[in-house]
């Protein structure tokens, strides 16, 4: 399978430019230099920057600087340290993959999709030039299946459209079911050398986002052990309503390991494969009422079957975000961890 050079082990930079607030305290002081060169001495070798439309333009439309120049920043800084960057965009004018954000729209209206592709036009402009060290990463986390036919047109026009700018850089599309590893057969065929298939993984669910209090059904109580009895998490399913998550069916019934995550992911790689694509994976990791130390077991046994794929990816998250690895909470851990990424 074709390997994604310079993006194989990454940290994300969630809360920054995007899931934050836009004052600018927030978007001057959440991220600084000394973060990147921490990231850069935990071995990694990118950054991914979700970034949200707001940071670039008004809800009506109007450009503002502030969000390329703190783009800018973040490249300088990834430059200074050894670092590549995939600049994400986590949310565009009529759609989040995070419904609370009230985005509607995007995929049922022409008006909508052409304000993207603007967006991505003046971004592929001014990063173009970074082709070695920047990637750019369509839009995050398509929810709903029923939207794939239309994804797969809109990401074609809007490669088409960057290609004019940028016409060697790394191009990351997910599918639907946020970015679901399943969901990758569904996307369009390659439509050049630099697309990467781009998917990401929360497997097992309840463990990685036990008492989340933003995802449905799910008790804020709930706490489950990596690895565990997979016997408890069905029981857990049933009793929560939560028997939406089928990522524990197939598991033995001794639980977890790393032939899981060789399990989850032989099919995209063998896809991968066919269709001469790189696969990332560009969000990965555990929320922190976790105990840490099950933590670390979940990061070794996902990065044995990254190592095994070759697959590029991101850890999600470096600060805060309830996912964060720089935080009091894994302190205990992440001189090992990081050797995991």
């Amino acid at each position: 399978m074709k390997v994604l050079e310079g993006f194989q082990k990454g940290v994300n930079l969630g809360g920054w430019l995007s899931q934050g607030t836009y004052d600018d305290e927030h978007l001057d002081t959440f991220i600084s230099q000394e973060d990147i060169a921490r990231i850069a001495s935990w071995g990694a070798d990118h950054v991914r920057v979700p970034v949200d439309y707001n940071i670039f333009e008004t809800d009506e439309g109007e450009l503002k600087t502030k969000g390329t120049e703190l783009v800018d920043k973040a490249v300088a800084w990834c430059e200074k340290y050894g670092l590549n960057m995939v600049l994400d965009l986590h949310k565009t004018y009529g759609y989040s993959f995070y419904s609370g954000d009230g985005q509607i729209g995007f995929f049922d209206s022409e008006e909508l999709q052409e304000r993207f592709y603007r967006l991505w036009e003046r971004l592929s402009q001014r990063y173009g030039k970074y082709s070695e060290r920047v990637a750019f990463e369509l839009l995050n986390e398509v929810n709903d299946k029923e939207y794939s036919d239309t994804w797969n047109k809109v990401a074609k026009k809007a490669v088409k459209l960057i290609r004019n700018y940028a016409p060697d850089t790394k191009i990351l599309i997910g599918g639907y079911w946020n970015n679901s590893v399943d969901a990758l057969k569904d996307l369009d065929m390659p439509f050049d050398g630099n697309i990467v298939y781009n998917f990401h993984c929360y497997d097992p669910f309840m463990f990685t986002h036990q008492g989340a209090y933003w995802v449905d059904e799910m008790p804020e109580d709930l706490r489950l052990p990596y690895p565990g009895d997979v016997r408890d998490y069905r029981q857990k399913a049933a009793e929560t309503g939560l028997t939406r998550i089928q990522d524990y069916l197939d598991v033995p019934d001794s639980g977890f390991d790393s032939s899981y995550f060789v399990g989850r992911f032989i099919n995209a790689a063998k896809l991968c494969e066919q269709r001469d694509v790189a696969l990332y994976c560009g969000e990965y990791g555990v929320i922190d009422k976790a105990d840490p130390e099950q933590v670390l077991r979940w990061y070794k046994d996902i990065n044995s079957a990254f190592e095994r794929f070759g697959i590029g990816r991101s850890a999600w998250n470096y600060k805060g975000k309830d996912f964060g690895l720089s935080d009091e909470h894994m302190a205990g851990v992440i001189d090992e961890l990081v050797r995991y990424l």
